[in-house]
């Protein structure tokens, strides 16, 4: 116990909540990686696709999680 919180209750709120802001600070990195590049509206696009096509299965693993617990 920490805080009053238990460990399974840290670690929900690290992965949910910790993870997720990495995750925005990426898309933030990747943004900078095509404005820098000068990548244009199709190179910009790529560059999401590539770089953060990962996430989405992280976020849909959230989302059915979430729903198959309701």
């Amino acid at each position: 116990m920490m805080f009053g919180f238990s460990e399974e209750q840290i670690a929900s709120f690290g992965l949910s909540f910790g993870v997720g802001g990495f995750m925005l600070y990426m898309l933030f990195i990747i943004g900078q990686l095509a404005w820098e590049s000068k990548a244009g509206k199709f190179g910009t696009f790529v560059l999401f696709l590539g770089l953060a096509f990962g996430m989405v299965g992280f976020l849909a693993k959230m989302v059915i999680q979430w729903v198959l617990t309701r």
